[in-house]
């Protein structure tokens, strides 16, 4: 950008850098939109990131192969130089601007600083198809504040002294309290043995939709898949504590061979777990980072 505004009056060249892995490269960029787009469809936002980022480090090693700067140097009083040195800057500005509309969903208020930065109307998923040629530009201006290691790391010697405070005088009264508190509420249930555990199938699920039931009180009807053909259908009495929209896209755990049960506002094809006392206090399972639909809890 700083070559782009200061040698090329901050207009991005009318064609990208000849090098045939230049080309190779911001072809690979755009053909990337289709996967990353199912990734985030799918809720797959891990691996959109890890794609995106693969990107990225492609970008940096192309950068550094064709070393803008020493063509800088080399530039002189030649035209070929000169137009090699544009067309590298305005490739890397285009692979810039393509890796922003793929970071946009999860880095908005970034993407509006590289917006004004590249002088554009608000990017789409479609603009990852089109590049920028023979356009003005703005001046840049960081988008982030680097976080330094040895800032963070004196933040962390500052505070390791107050936690250690914190940990002595709290961790036993806190466990033994919180711990005796809800076993007084709710005391353990009578034992079983491991086949009666057994008989229990409990199973990864996708909740792809939730929505609120007409006329009951605290159900959310959820859509849940674990992977069979259909998804199921599931009551659950979970209203107060959840947006029917915070909950799609969202992993928890259900018990998947729990007879149906015929309810007033249709069959409920079995039973999601959660905790907490009700009300607004009441949090479902949701398994790490990993957990696939399906997949059995044991």
């Amino acid at each position: 950008a700083g070559f782009i505004n200061k040698r090329f009056g901050g207009k991005l060249s009318a064609t990208l850098s000849s090098e045939k892995s230049a080309a190779e490269l911001t072809a690979g960029f755009q053909e990337a939109a289709q996967r990353i787009a199912e990734h985030y469809e799918g809720r797959e936002f891990a691996r959109a990131m890890r794609e995106i980022m693969a990107l990225a480090d492609k970008a940096n090693v192309w950068i550094d192969e064709v070393k803008p700067w020493v063509v800088a140097k080399e530039q002189g009083n030649s035209l070929e130089k000169r137009q090699e040195l544009h067309d590298i800057c305005s490739t890397g500005i285009n692979l810039f601007r393509l890796l922003m509309i793929y970071l946009k969903p999860v880095l908005p208020a970034m993407a509006v600083k590289a917006e004004t930065f590249l002088n554009v109307p608000p990017l789409t998923w479609q603009d990852s198809q089109t590049l920028l040629l023979n356009h003005n530009i703005n001046k840049f201006e960081p988008l982030m504040t680097r976080v330094e290691a040895d800032k963070v790391a004196s933040m962390i010697e500052a505070s390791k002294e107050v936690l250690a405070q914190m940990a002595s005088s709290n961790k036993q009264s806190e466990t033994s309290s919180v711990s005796s508190e809800w076993l007084k509420r709710d005391p353990v249930a009578d034992e079983i043995t491991p086949d009666d555990f057994a008989r229990v199938d409990l199973r990864i699920a996708r909740i792809v939709n939730a929505e609120l039931v007409e006329g009951a009180g605290k159900l959310l009807r959820l859509t849940l898949d674990i992977g069979e053909p259909e998804p199921r259908n599931v009551f659950a009495g979970i209203k107060s504590a959840y947006a029917p929209e915070a909950l799609v896209g969202k992993h928890t755990v259900m018990v998947a061979n729990l007879a149906p049960r015929k309810m007033k506002f249709g069959v409920s094809e079995g039973m999601v777990l959660a905790a907490g006392p009700g009300g607004k206090d009441l949090w479902i399972l949701e398994p790490h980072e990993g957990a696939q639909p399906g997949m059995r809890v044991t």
